[in-house]
């Protein structure tokens, strides 16, 4: 039997299914051998060809490494961005971690490759030339200037040039910034400077409540948290009608549910600033307030706005707010939770001696004294540091571990805030973060400003609600946008009237 026209034609063979014996008479003439032969004409089967290379050359193509550096390198290459392509504001990118939820996604990873060398901090801002102006530059006094000039501090960050003159002119300030870009010193300079212009006190010895019951006529700087501030007011051996200066340090912690409440009835006893200071006598001088975070919640403006006037605030944020640190490798794999473990044993056991120090992030006190016990019997050294302990514990384990006794540090999210950490270069959430402002917080624990190397962050995802943060992490590294669902000022909504 023939198909197509005449003309030369290819002979293939076809495979029938055999009749059972006298099923039924075959048509005459037709062939009786073991199979039949459909003949395929010469135009289709090159048609047939050409389909078949272009198929195989498309599959080459997607697996063959695309050119230039990368921004994100997948273990299937062909989902791999180079640093060249942009993913519009609107576009949804196809994403590695899509699949994962998939039980056949075990093992997969991806990495988020370092787009430049230095810390953003450090980097000069569009608008300066060269490399933005220095300290001197900034006004600081001459006694300030040696002590930066013993601690080896050139030249300021990022928000320390946006911070520090606001806050000299005596400007109430929400200031937001990355993790380990300096926003200390960038309100100790300016505090300091005021302390350094005042009569000097003479030290006062004894313990805290004759501290405060008689405090010294010059200047004094209080350091407390939310629970002792309020103990020290409800029993009335604490006073802030002299207060005039508030610093909020990690403003997201101290608007956790546990601590609101104690937050607001602290600034319900302190005389408030709203915004810049107004023309008035000695006695009707007000406190300035600085808000400090590298993430700031939803609500906080509310919170400032029932004390005082948070439109008057001078807002100040830097570029890189809220987004993935740019100078820092960030690895994220797919594992079973009881692969967790010997991934972990081998990452620690073949990171060289020089590495440098190693931060491994679990989400309870529970999960750090377990994976504790594991590493002693690996004969591993390192050092336990969660919330369970008491705060005398917790200071001298960390002490510790900056001098560099112990070089792994097994802890919880108490790690992620508020610690100089230059020394850190590798971080491995063994848990994955619950929220993306953890995230942030634990991989700004390297590549800090002072750090000697940018270091690297390793993820190991293995709940399902693990990949729908990772999902949202990807589409931003891929879009070059910040992280979603954090603004980095809550106004308060208008009132009516």
């Amino acid at each position: 039997m023939a198909l197509g026209r005449a003309g030369p034609a290819l002979a293939l063979p076809l495979l029938l299914p055999r009749r059972p014996a006298g099923s039924g008479t075959a048509a005459a003439g037709s062939p009786q051998g073991p199979g039949a032969v459909v003949r395929v004409p010469w135009a289709l089967r090159q048609r047939l060809q050409r389909g078949a290379q272009r198929r195989r050359r498309g599959q080459e193509e997607a697996a063959a490494p695309r050119p230039g550096k990368l921004l994100l390198r997948s273990r299937r290459p062909e989902l791999s961005q180079p640093r060249w392509q942009t993913v519009g504001r609107w576009e949804q990118p196809p994403l590695v971690s899509a699949g994962w939820k998939h039980r056949k996604a075990y093992g997969d990873y991806f990495q988020l490759e370092p787009s430049q060398e230095a810390a953003p901090a450090l980097q000069a801002l569009p608008a300066e030339a060269g490399q933005g102006p220095t300290f001197a530059e900034l006004g600081l006094q001459p006694a300030l200037l040696a002590g930066l000039e013993r601690l080896s501090i050139g030249r300021p960050t990022a928000v320390q040039r946006l911070a520090i003159p606001a806050l000299r002119r005596g400007r109430s300030a929400l200031c937001a910034a990355e993790t380990g870009s300096g926003k200390t010193l960038a309100y100790l300079l300016p505090l300091l400077e005021r302390l350094l212009g005042r009569p000097e006190a003479p030290a006062e010895a004894g313990g805290l409540r004759r501290q405060l019951r008689a405090p010294p006529a010059g200047p004094a700087v209080l350091l407390g948290t939310p629970g002792a501030l309020r103990e020290g007011l409800r029993r009335r051996f604490l006073a802030l009608e002299r207060l005039r200066w508030m610093v909020l340090d990690e403003v997201d912690s101290l608007m956790d549910e546990s601590f609101t409440e104690l937050l607001e009835e602290i600034l319900a006893h302190a005389p408030l600033a709203a915004g810049a200071p107004r023309a008035a006598g000695p006695d009707e001088e007000r406190t300035q307030v600085v808000v400090v975070g590298a993430t700031f919640p939803a609500g906080l403006s509310e919170t400032l706005s029932k004390f005082t006037d948070v439109s008057r605030f001078v807002n100040l944020s830097t570029q890189s707010l809220h987004r993935l640190p740019p100078h820092v490798l960030q690895k994220f794999v797919r594992l079973k939770g009881r692969d967790k473990l010997p991934e972990l044993l081998q990452l620690l056991k073949e990171r060289p001696s020089s590495g440098g120090a190693v931060l491994i992030f679990c989400n309870s006190a529970s999960t750090v004294n377990w994976l504790g016990y594991i590493l002693d019997d690996h004969k591993i050294k390192h050092l336990r540091l969660q919330g369970q302990m008491s705060a005398a514990a917790r200071a001298g384990i960390f002490a510790s571990f900056q001098k560099g006794d112990v070089s792994v540090l097994v802890c919880t999210d108490l790690a992620s805030r508020g610690l100089d950490t230059s020394s850190v270069q590798l971080v491995v959430n063994y848990d994955f973060p619950d929220t993306l402002q953890d995230y942030l917080h634990r991989a700004g624990r390297v590549g800090r400003v002072g750090s000697k190397a940018p270091g690297a962050v390793v993820s190991f995802v293995t709940h399902r609600w693990d990949v729908d943060l990772v999902r949202k992490i990807e589409t931003a590294a891929r879009k070059r946008t910040g992280l979603p669902g954090m603004d980095s000022i809550n106004k308060p909504s208008p009132k009516g009237g």
